[in-house]
């Protein structure tokens, strides 16, 4: 019998070493980019790590990324002559959509707290993470400045071009140098947003990727041991490599593949005690996700001190991490 073909493998499997940056419940971190770095940066922020994740909020193409970190490094502030007006509602280029309000004052409000907020914790962030995701951008016409957003306006307000790598490039050196003289220590992650761009069509997306890699290529080799990559991209295109890891929109990963590239993430960035804090903690997390069929009964009551009891103790083991907002679940009264 042919047992060779028994051990076959069926996929190449991406094995990543640790790398030397070690993120812990301590580490500051800022994610800002494409919509898959909310998928990771929440994760985190659900374990207690000390994040902020998009203050922007979604970012697509690196020059609109390295815009709003100009706009932290500043500590700039908004005000009504940086906002524009349509279909009833206000609106900033230089923010993803999720800002936008019927009132003015919400939308200023909104902006400034979330920058202030990120902006304080550049200055004295442990990492950034910063995921690319297009190198096509839009510029508008009127302006001549490219956004981050076009928020529904007409095609015609703008025009659309391919990022080089040159382009690139030199805006990820000019961005990373502005940091590092705010906050020399910081460590910069990199990656690629595994999230295919399809309006760019199969070729336009494959061009916008590869421009995308070059350059991340050549910022790491100018700032060398303060930079990594991780392959998110990678992971999903040449390990996954499969439709069935794919949302119904065949664009976006699903939550299988989001768990694998999470599972990389871990192995990679944490070592073995805040992998296991991790799953402490998850375990707690799912606990606040608990169904609750008959409240105030005996069983309920001894599920919620039993949760409580592992809060405390978790509080009374990493006084460091705020554990608030699980243990208010478990007080509250409708729980």
């Amino acid at each position: 019998m042919n047992t060779s073909f028994e051990r076959m493998p069926f996929r190449t499997e991406i094995k990543l070493s640790p790398s030397p940056f070690r993120i812990n419940h301590g580490s500051k971190t800022l994610f800002t980019g494409s919509c898959f770095t909310n998928n990771i940066g929440e994760r985190l922020r659900d374990l207690r790590f000390p994040v902020i994740v998009n203050p922007f909020g979604v970012v697509y193409n690196p020059l609109s990324v390295k815009q709003n970190i100009d706009q932290l490094l500043a500590r700039k502030v908004y005000t009504g002559d940086d906002l524009e007006y349509s279909d009833e509602l206000w609106f900033s280029f230089d923010h993803h959509s999720s800002f936008s309000d019927t009132n003015k004052e919400r939308v200023l409000d909104h902006i400034n707290n979330a920058l202030t907020a990120a902006s304080d914790l550049l200055y004295q962030a442990d990492f950034l993470l910063l995921t690319f995701g297009t190198a096509w951008v839009y510029r508008l016409r009127e302006t001549g400045g490219i956004v981050c957003n076009c928020h529904k306006i007409p095609p015609k307000a703008f025009n659309r071009e391919l990022l080089s790598v040159d382009d690139v490039t030199n805006a990820g050196i000019s961005m990373i140098k502005a940091i590092r003289k705010k906050n020399p220590s910081v460590k910069i992650i990199f990656t690629i947003s595994p999230v295919r761009h399809w309006k760019d069509g199969a070729h336009g997306n494959q061009v916008s990727k590869a421009v995308l890699l070059l350059a991340v290529e050549n910022i790491m080799k100018q700032f060398g041991s303060c930079t990594d990559y991780f392959p998110a991209y990678e992971l999903m295109l040449d390990d996954l490599r499969d439709y069935r890891f794919y949302d119904n929109d065949l664009v976006h990963p699903d939550k299988q593949a989001v768990d694998y590239i999470w599972d990389k993430f871990s192995e990679t960035y944490f070592d073995e005690d805040t992998r296991k804090l991790n799953m402490e903690i998850s375990r707690l997390i799912d606990a606040t996700r608990h169904r609750v069929m008959f409240e105030g009964t005996e069983s309920h009551k001894k599920f919620v001190a039993s949760q409580l009891r592992k809060v405390k103790a978790l509080q009374a083991a990493y006084p460091g991490i705020d554990f608030t907002p699980i243990a208010a679940h478990f007080n509250s009264p409708d729980d």
